[in-house]
């Protein structure tokens, strides 16, 4: 009984060690995971669900080195020559009204969901994405596939798509504020124009981008380059008298470039169907921001 009683105390100590253990090993597996949860960007104070992975700009400025000898080194690219470059100079009358003249034509674009179904020309759209590949680039890497579709079942799978995704979007990604401010155009997640349009463009970014060899070659500023090439498309086609909607779909991304094939570097940046206007198609009455409300001189 006496020796218990000494005991006790030693025991008490050694639960109490033990216990503290536990509680320090516990603390720090829950800062290890949370620090993960950090480097891999799925906190749960930075997850957005309704975010599409593929809409996501992971410009990489230089290759990854775990990735080894995979990618190209510029000192094995050919030296690039250069060339006299002289183009025409107008005198400021000419170039007044030229300016004029493009703000007229790019002032009556407007976003339009009314397609009609009537055929337009394939040469037609060849060189719209012609002048569309036109656009700089970082590091001139061109860093743009455009996916041109018209096939009917084709279309018809990338309806099916949109729409479903687009309804939870609607539903519960998006929000009542994103949903209440989209109201006043009329718009929602049925997309009839996906199936009417003649054409669906599909434009994809390159992350990167595979040469001949297999090595991968870096893409600076991919998305802003892509980005660029999609505002001088939406001009070509205002040019042309072709209308379109600007889409970009959220969480549709990964089906679609399964769906159309396309490799693991695309990642799907903008839907655009395009044709002539349908007879009775209408636009909100929208209102562009004075000249004094976008510029600032300096």
């Amino acid at each position: 009984m006496a020796l218990l009683s000494v005991l006790t105390p030693i025991l008490a100590v050694i639960l109490c060690l033990v216990i503290g253990f536990m509680l320090l090993n516990s603390r720090s597996t829950e800062t290890n995971s949370t620090s993960a949860g950090k480097t891999d960007g799925t906190s749960k104070a930075d997850f957005r669900p309704w975010v599409d992975q593929d809409l996501q700009d992971d410009t990489e400025i230089t290759a990854k080195d775990d990735d080894g000898n995979d990618w190209v080194d510029s000192t094995e690219e050919e030296d690039l020559p250069h060339v006299p470059y002289s183009p025409p100079r107008y005198p400021e009358e000419t170039m007044l009204q030229r300016s004029k003249d493009m703000y007229t034509l790019l002032n009556q674009r407007r976003s339009v969901r009314f397609i009609s179904p009537e055929p337009v020309p394939r040469e037609v759209i060849d060189n719209v994405i012609r002048t569309a590949g036109t656009a700089p680039s970082g590091a001139h890497t061109e860093p743009w596939t455009f996916v041109v579709v018209s096939d009917p079942e084709t279309k018809h799978q990338i309806r099916q798509i949109v729409e479903e995704e687009e309804e939870v979007n609607y539903r519960q990604r998006m929000g009542d504020k994103w949903v209440s401010d989209l109201a006043r155009l009329r718009t929602n997640w049925i997309k009839d124009y996906l199936d009417v349009a003649p054409y669906l463009v599909l434009i994809f970014k390159q992350t990167y981008g595979i040469l001949p060899n297999g090595k991968k070659k870096t893409h600076y500023y991919n998305e802003i380059s892509v980005s660029i090439s999609c505002g001088i498309l939406l001009a070509a086609l205002q040019n042309v008298g072709l209308v379109t909607v600007t889409s970009t779909p959220l969480n549709c991304g990964p089906q679609l470039r399964l769906l159309l094939k396309r490799p693991a570097n695309e990642k799907l940046l903008m839907l655009l169907p395009v044709g002539y206007p349908a007879s009775d198609a209408t636009v909100p009455d929208l209102k562009r921001k004075p000249l004094d409300d976008i510029m600032v001189y300096i």
